[in-house]
């Protein structure tokens, strides 16, 4: 295992990968942790910030082109974004259950499927967990 691939990278994938870990590791966290105290609150916008850096440093990154430079996953940088928001509004409403979906539904489908998907050969984080 070695940083190097990813730390050659260009600026914006560096951000994306590490914000994305940190979002991970807070996410799992947010997921164990008591809901509605004080903490889960102030994690919860920490977490929500490291999202809106991860969705939108993807769009800085081109190594997939399929329309152009996008590629699929530019549409679910764009849907990360808007269900942060729902997401938020939803606390703010207090609507636990609408906001308990929508932020467990972006953990899951944004970090955990899409970094999956990391992994394939080919990509940087392979190259970085089971080197080149």
């Amino acid at each position: 295992m070695s940083l190097a691939p990813l730390l050659d990278a260009a600026p914006a994938i560096p951000l994306h990968a590490f914000a994305a870990m940190a979002a991970f590791v807070l996410g799992a966290i947010q997921l164990a942790a008591p809901k509605g105290t004080l903490p889960h609150r102030t994690l919860g916008w920490i977490w929500v910030i490291l999202m809106v850096i991860v969705a939108g440093s993807s769009f800085w990154i081109h190594q997939l082109r399929l329309v152009g430079p996008w590629s699929p996953i530019h549409l679910l940088s764009i849907f990360s974004l808007v269900m942060l928001v729902l997401g938020v509004l939803a606390a703010r409403r207090h609507n636990v259950r609408s906001h308990k979906f929508t932020m467990i539904g972006i953990f899951f489908g944004a970090l955990v499927i899409a970094g999956l998907f990391t992994f394939v050969p080919g990509r940087i984080m392979h190259a970085v967990v089971f080197g080149q």
